[in-house]
């Protein structure tokens, strides 16, 4: 996915999230946002419309990610058959 497509899905995400929020639905969205200025974004989105918002960032090691791969993308990264992996050859900022 291109840097822009990464910051609409989690728009869309952070969107919906709040909407649930601003119902009084607690929702638990586990979603890889690599870039700092979509979850800004996402966090002044909840700010201003006064809804509750909690960031938690859990940092995995790449080797314990490619453990856990079970789609694959690892290794079809690490053989170039694939790129653009958050954390690995796109980047995460943290």
């Amino acid at each position: 996915f291109s840097r822009e497509d990464r910051h609409t899905n989690v728009q869309r995400i952070g969107f919906v999230a709040e909407l649930l929020a601003g119902n009084g639905v607690k929702a638990l969205v586990p979603v890889i946002a690599p870039f700092a200025d979509s979850r800004e974004a996402v966090r002044e989105r909840h700010a201003v419309a006064g809804t509750p918002y909690l960031e938690v960032h859990v940092a995995t090691p790449v080797e314990v990610c490619s453990e856990r791969d079970v789609k694959g993308l690892y290794a079809k990264q690490a053989a170039g058959e694939i790129s653009g992996l958050t954390g690995v050859d796109d980047p995460y900022e943290a």
